[in-house]
């Protein structure tokens, strides 16, 4: 899986926004996407709602069923 998420890194960032000027320009653009991999792009698969969102849902449907226990 690892190995997807890096081509997928390539192709929609380090090869589409490049030819890069710096080290720091490169960095600053893989945080970037990072922070939208996480964050903000939505998943299909979990209804269409960012992966950070997805994973919130979870724990507090979690804390709820401890309350109720």
């Amino acid at each position: 899986m690892a190995e997807t998420i890096n081509g997928l890194f390539k192709a929609e960032v380090i090869h589409r926004r490049g030819p890069w000027r710096s080290f720091e320009a490169v960095e600053y653009a893989t945080l970037e996407w990072v922070d939208w991999f996480n964050n903000r792009r939505l998943l299909e698969l979990i209804g269409n709602i960012p992966p950070a969102e997805a994973e919130a849902n979870f724990y507090a449907a979690l804390e709820t069923e401890a309350m109720a226990a």
